[in-house]
């Protein structure tokens, strides 16, 4: 399998809790191309419980949140002609996060993220994604992100 996204991630924006290699407390999230979709896996730990039994949805959009800036750092690498890791990098951050949850979450089943470019300018991307969990559609989101400004980076 290739590396994923945000193992990319040049390591002084690689911090985010929810995908940043540099986070060791964070969700280590790994995005990776499946054909023309980007594709993510992830099982909830007892720490992600709403109540017995079911996921909590902060963590359903946190997961969307950065398999979208994820995805869009890797459409912005593709949509330039390069791989990512390439210089200079291509950060994401969100500007908008939607997320429909369609039916509650268990517990105990892994998580499949999808992600469909669906828009790709200079500076902007969006991106559509469901969340199944096993055979179960879950939720629905869409992430616009832009380009990180400069100076966000602190290292």
């Amino acid at each position: 399998m290739s590396t994923a996204f945000q193992d990319a991630y040049p390591d002084d924006v690689a911090h985010c809790y929810g995908c940043g290699t540099q986070n060791p407390a964070g969700h280590q999230l790994k995005s990776h191309w499946d054909g023309e979709e980007t594709v993510a896996r992830f099982t909830p730990r007892p720490e992600h419980t709403a109540m017995p039994g079911y996921v909590y949805g902060g963590l359903i959009a946190s997961l969307v949140d950065c398999h979208g800036t994820g995805s869009a750092a890797a459409a912005g690498h593709r949509a330039q002609g390069r791989e990512m890791g390439s210089e200079p990098a291509l950060r994401y951050v969100t500007a908008s996060l939607h997320v429909d949850y369609l039916a509650p979450t268990p517990m105990g089943v892994e998580l499949t993220l999808r992600g469909v470019i669906e828009e790709v300018t200079e500076r902007k991307v969006v991106v559509a994604e469901t969340v199944h969990a096993g055979e179960t559609l879950v939720a629905k989101g869409k992430v616009v992100a832009v380009l990180m400004p400069a100076g966000m980076a602190r290292g």
